[in-house]
Formats: structure tokens, C-alpha cells, sequence
């Protein structure tokens, strides 16, 4: 345990979707533990409804009457941080609760690439908490392995739904990703926090271990390499994995490390540009500002837009190699690079996996939302990895709230509805290959 580091320590809770993170969050925001935490809580889904589940989180800052400060994460992390630091008194330590589609590398990363946050606070560790009875159903999800592999507490929830046989076996196959790790088992996220909350200190070489590249920022590419290049010139692509490549080309005053480092920050610019149609073979790509998404289902050629000779970077979204991409000369010669390196890519979610939100005005029919809900997590459950939603019953004065992972589904009545407040039903189904369409239709059918 860190005993002479008088930063803030920092704890960064993960875990699959359903895992149990809210029912932990609402137990530390609700126990009298004594301790002063602030507890900032993030959710994957384009209806938030997260801050309804836990308790009273109506505004972006809080206080519990517990000594909790939680906070609903609106914007930047840093940001946030930045504003929880001005309330430095009145707190002892930070938990953030991630959303379940998320690694956390990058969270955890911001505590030492950012040089306030490392002033100010200490990674004391990354806490997993695993599904017991489904987390079986998504161990070849990267989310998945990149959470067990980060941590250094993993909390084995909902032990009560197995067998002590699955139990044990679940147990080695997680010690097998992750030997390092401290783990518990729980019913329900019922743990000593102290497990959880005191781990003592992240192991920065153990994440480098894990990642070579976790200190660095991530980039919207993935490759960028220096060319001398004339008019003429064409990238030239096969077939590869991805149907598409982004690629942007930017002018540069030199040749090596330096000139590439220059154009790296031009670089994130013309990829922030989502202006980007399709580009067709034979069509030019040039150095104009401009991410062109290169065409490569058959693969193909694309003139460089290149007037003078000179020194450029091309920056791509995937490694060249996926794709046996080179440059080649007007003269049909290959152009070698001068400098090119690898960059940390940006996190991408499974494209199949996909949240679809609902909200709603208006009061919703109890037999009928039941027997739609029932009828849903039958046909579409193991597809189904969370559902939730805060429902307006009609003839109820309270929320209707229900949880759900799989086939799996919990239900309770949260606070009254108060009398200048519009009735309004927010649900979210995370899961794959979701019809919005087919969603929406049903839970409308349950309207009054």
C-alpha cells in the first residue's frame, strides 16, 4: 500500500456489460463506509438512463449523504477531473466506472501521459468485474480479455447462478489471462471495499507488458511513413480485410523521424474531416486537408495529387502490409520510405455490436410491456448482452426499472415522478445485430 504519496488515488472500475458496475457503484454510493469517494460513472448507449439507475444522479456533481460526490460524465475525463479537483476537500479518493464496452487502457493511460494528472493523482488500480454465469459467452471479445488482462482486482460476480465446478474451472481460465491479479468472488457486487478501493498501486510495467504502446496517445491512424515523391506517383492497394482504408497525404519540410512528427498533429486534422466520400480507383487523392477512404474491395490504384517533387507523409488507417500497399513511381518503380513507424489506433467496438435507444413520452401498458419484454429476451436473449430502461407505468406514481442480461431480468420501483416532470420511458438494448426499427415498433405497441 502506498503510505508517503499524498496524490489522489485513483481506482478505474471495468467490465463487460451486465457485469454488476451499477450494483456496485449504487452500494458505494449508498453504504456508510465512511470514506469520501467521488465516483465518476460513464455508460455505452445513445440514451443515457445510467444516472436514473443510480441513485439520485440528477446533475453532473453531486453529493451523497455518505461522503459519496458522484458524477455523470458529460464531457471530457479530464475535464471532469479538472472540475473534481476544485472540490479537493471534500473527498479522499476517485472510483470511475467505465462504460462496458470500453478497454481500460486509455482511461487508465490518462494518469500518466497527462502532467496535472500525474501531479495531482495516482492510478491505485484497475478493478474488473466479471459476469459468472455469461462472461463465458464473450471471452473472444476484446473488450473482454483487455479488461481481465488490465486488472489488478478481479471481482467474480454472481457466483450464486454457477455451480462451485464452473465456478473453480472459470476461475483458472482467468488466472490463466491474468496471474497477477487479486481475485474475489461475490453475490450481488457485495464486497469489502477495502478489496476493491486500497489495491495499493497500478503496475505500469505490467500494462506495458500487456501494450508497448500504452503510453502513447491514440491516432485516428495507424501507419504514416516519409516518401520523395513526383507527379506521377499512385498508391497502390490490394484486396485486404477491410472493404475501405482512410489515407491522408501531407506535405512535409524534410525527410526522417522529425518530418514525420511534424505532419503527425496535420495529420489528425485531415482525419477529424468526415467529409470523406469513397474514393474509386483511378480517382486522385491529394494533399489538400482532405481523409480520402480509399475504394479497395478489388483493391486498385490512386494517383497521388502530387504537382511538384517533394517530400510528403501518407498516413493510413490500417498497416500497409494488410493490404500490400506501396507507392509506386510514375516510371512503375517502387518508392521506398525514408522514415514510417506504427501509431496506437483509436479503440473501435465490434461494428456488429450496437446500441439502440428509445425515449418515449407517455404512459406504457404493464401486460403488455411484460409480455413484449418476456417475448424479446426469449427469441432475441443470447443476443440481448444488456437491457435497461426506466419505464412510466400507467396508474404508477414510480419508476419502473428494469435490468436485464441475456434472458436474465431484474425489476424494481424507483422514485416517484414528481408533478412538473414529463412521464418519459427510456430504454436501451446493447447488444448484436439489433433491428432499431423492429425495437421501436414493438415498445411503441405497449404505449396507452
Amino acid at each position: 500500500m502506498v503510505t508517503n504519496d499524498r496524490r489522489i488515488p485513483v481506482t478505474v472500475l471495468t467490465g463487460f456489460l451486465g457485469s454488476g458496475k451499477t450494483t456496485l457503484l449504487n452500494r458505494i454510493l449508498t453504504e456508510q463506509h465512511g470514506q469520501r469517494i467521488a465516483v465518476i460513472e460513464n455508460e455505452f448507449g445513445e440514451v443515457g438512463i445510467d444516472h436514473e439507475l443510480v441513485i439520485n444522479a440528477d446533475e453532473e456533481i453531486f453529493e451523497m449523504n455518505n461522503g459519496c460526490i458522484c458524477c455523470t460524465v458529460r464531457g471530457d475525463l479530464i475535464r471532469i477531473l479538472e472540475n473534481l479537483m476544485k472540490r479537493r476537500e471534500r473527498f479522499d479518493r476517485i472510483l470511475i466506472e467505465t462504460t462496458g464496452m470500453a478497454e481500460p487502457g486509455p482511461v487508465a493511460q490518462t494518469f500518466f501521459v497527462d502532467p496535472e494528472m500525474q501531479e495531482n493523482m495516482r492510478l491505485d488500480g484497475i478493478v474488473t468485474i466479471v459476469d459468472a454465469k455469461h462472461v463465458e459467452q464473450h471471452f473472444e471479445s476484446d473488450e473482454v480479455r483487455t479488461q481481465i488482462a488490465f486488472a489488478d482486482v478481479i471481482l467474480l460476480n454472481k457466483v450464486d447462478l454457477v455451480d462451485q465446478a464452473a465456478q473453480d474451472s472459470l476461475e483458472r481460465r482467468i488466472q490463466a489471462m491474468n496471474a497477477q491479479a487479486q481475485i474475489y468472488r461475490s453475490i450481488a457486487a457485495d464486497v469489502d471495499l477495502r478489496k476493491v478501493l486500497d489495491v495499493g498501486g497500478f503496475d505500469l510495467e505490467h500494462a506495458m507488458a500487456i501494450d508497448p504502446k500504452f503510453l502513447e496517445p491514440e491516432y485516428p491512424f495507424e501507419w504514416g511513413g516519409v516518401f520523395q515523391l513526383d507527379s506521377g506517383s499512385s498508391f497502390v492497394c490490394a484486396a485486404g480485410p477491410d472493404p475501405a482504408m482512410g489515407l491522408c497525404l501531407v506535405p512535409v519540410a524534410g525527410e526522417g523521424e522529425s518530418e514525420l512528427a511534424d505532419g503527425v498533429e496535420t495529420a489528425v486534422a485531415y482525419f477529424s474531416d468526415r467529409d470523406h466520400p469513397l474514393t474509386a480507383p483511378g480517382e486522385e487523392v491529394g494533399a489538400d486537408g482532405r481523409r480520402y477512404d480509399l475504394d479497395l474491395a478489388d483493391g486498385g490504384s490512386f494517383p497521388l495529387a502530387v504537382t511538384s517533387p517533394g517530400i510528403y507523409a501518407i498516413f493510413t488507417e490500417h498497416l500497409p502490409e494488410e493490404f500490400d500497399a506501396r507507392v509506386v513511381r510514375a516510371d512503375g518503380s517502387t518508392a521506398d520510405w525514408t522514415s514510417a513507424r506504427e501509431y496506437r489506433p483509436d479503440h473501435e467496438h465490434d461494428d456488429e455490436v450496437a446500441s439502440v435507444g428509445i425515449e418515449t413520452v407517455g404512459d406504457v401498458d404493464w401486460e403488455r410491456l411484460q409480455a413484449w419484454l418476456n417475448s424479446l429476451l426469449m427469441t432475441r436473449g443470447p443476443d440481448l448482452y444488456r437491457s435497461k430502461g426506466v419505464i412510466a407505468v400507467a396508474g404508477q406514481k414510480r419508476r419502473f426499472v428494469f435490468q436485464g442480461v441475456h434472458m436474465l431480468l431484474d425489476t424494481s420501483l424507483a422514485e416517484p415522478w414528481s408533478d412538473d416532470e414529463p412521464r418519459t420511458s427510456r430504454l436501451v438494448f446493447i447488444g448484436r445485430d439489433l433491428d432499431r426499427a423492429l425495437l421501436q415498433q414493438g415498445f411503441e405497441q405497449c404505449l396507452v
